[in-house]
């Protein structure tokens, strides 16, 4: 079974931001993985055109019913009609996943896929106060070869954790008492 890494992202990045995701898109299917996105514009446009041009596959998870709101790099969509709430598949649908810059759309998917015991790879993302979040991190990568290489890592020690029978996802908030009202921001 092939690999699958999510992407997350702001539908309206920079241009520097698009092209990042566009060399992490591209590296990810050069590394055998299939890209998960929100499958419609911005980084998740970008994610798709780098996988599809280095011959890779796409899923698109979209916000609304119309298929045809997919991105054209997509190769199976999947029109949820779940708005936001769509951002829990994309951010659990993945072994690991990498946040290309971002607003409040991407730190809802960073939370949850930490939330899960998804491994998150920020890539001029959002930085999270480590002492609020206990054993959960966000490692901040500096290039897409190195937020690749970093979300691969963490995907194959997930896997080597479940494949052991250890518990793959940090404790939930019924263990982490006191965990209302943290700040999440640096």
């Amino acid at each position: 079974m092939e690999r699958m890494i999510s992407v997350f992202g702001p539908g309206h990045p920079s241009r520097k931001e698009y092209n990042q995701a566009a060399d992490v898109g591209r590296l990810l299917a050069e590394a055998g993985c299939t890209v998960v996105c929100g499958g419609l514009f911005g980084v998740m446009e970008a994610a798709c055109m780098g996988a599809k041009e280095a011959g890779g596959s796409t899923v698109g998870i979209l916000r609304t019913y119309n298929r045809y709101d997919a991105n054209p790099y997509v190769d199976y969509v999947i029109p949820s009609g779940l708005g936001d709430a769509r951002n829990i598949l994309v951010a659990t649908a993945g072994e690991a996943a990498i946040a290309v810059a971002g607003r409040l759309g991407t730190l809802s998917e960073i939370a949850i896929a930490l939330k899960h015991g998804i491994p998150v790879v920020g890539l001029g993302t959002w930085k999270l106060d480590r002492n609020a979040l206990f054993d959960r991190y966000l490692p901040a990568a500096r290039s897409p070869e190195e937020a690749v290489a970093m979300a691969m890592e963490l995907a194959d020690q997930r896997a080597e954790e479940r494949a052991a029978g250890l518990r793959a996802a940090p404790p939930d908030e019924a263990t982490a008492e006191g965990s209302e009202g943290e700040t999440l921001l640096d």
